[in-house]
């Protein structure tokens, strides 16, 4: 009995994550196939061939990414952006979730961002965050004086996290990329390396 249910959850861990990929880009599939058939419809009529979504949504895509290259269109989206940048709510949320995502952009890749480890003098604990700020020129009077950063911690499975202004000299920056550190987060670092053969057998 205690090998059946040692077998079932290790086979439920084992599908599970792939189960709820396949889940996900099903849901991103079938989003794409009834945006794509929604504009392509009145144009091609009944010639639409399945797949055509996926192919319609990476080319407008690259079409965005495209034009938002060139200095005139940005200008134009600076005025759209004008609406989400002053209504009282939506300017909270809209702003947060551009930082976040210009944060993890190429751009921002080539800057100050980083993945550190946090130590207090005279403790042991450690902790992983993200260098989000090494500049304080523009942040309000009040503020300890000193080279100082700005530290992100998310919290296990991104339930949110905290934000830290310390001295440079308590992080070290490590070898690790930033999609790594968040994803490492999100599992709140449970993974392990791959078990070798004879580990697997001493586990059974």
């Amino acid at each position: 009995m205690k090998s059946l249910y040692k077998y079932f959850f290790r086979g439920l861990i084992t599908i599970l994550p792939v189960a709820l990929t396949l889940y996900l880009l099903f849901m991103f599939l079938a989003w794409t196939e009834a945006a794509a058939l929604w504009v392509l419809d009145p144009l091609i009529g009944g010639i639409y061939v399945p797949g055509m979504g996926l192919v319609f949504g990476v080319l407008i895509i690259l079409a965005i990414g495209f034009l938002l290259s060139k200095p005139g269109v940005k200008k134009l989206l600076s005025v759209a952006e004008l609406p989400f940048t002053y209504l009282p709510v939506v300017k909270s949320i809209y702003s947060s979730l551009k930082s976040f995502a210009d944060y993890f952009s190429p751009a921002a890749k080539q800057g100050n961002q980083s993945v550190v480890i946090l130590r207090m003098p005279g403790h042991g604990l450690e902790i992983v965050g993200l260098i989000t700020r090494r500049s304080f020129a523009d942040l309000p009077q009040g503020f300890l004086p000193g080279e100082r950063v700005a530290v992100y911690l998310p919290m296990g499975y991104m339930i949110g996290g905290y934000t830290v202004f310390v001295p440079a000299d308590w992080v070290q920056a490590i070898d690790m990329s930033v999609e790594e550190a968040m994803r490492s987060s999100l599992i709140a670092w449970m993974a392990r390396p791959p078990a070798s053969a004879a580990d697997a057998d001493n586990a059974d």
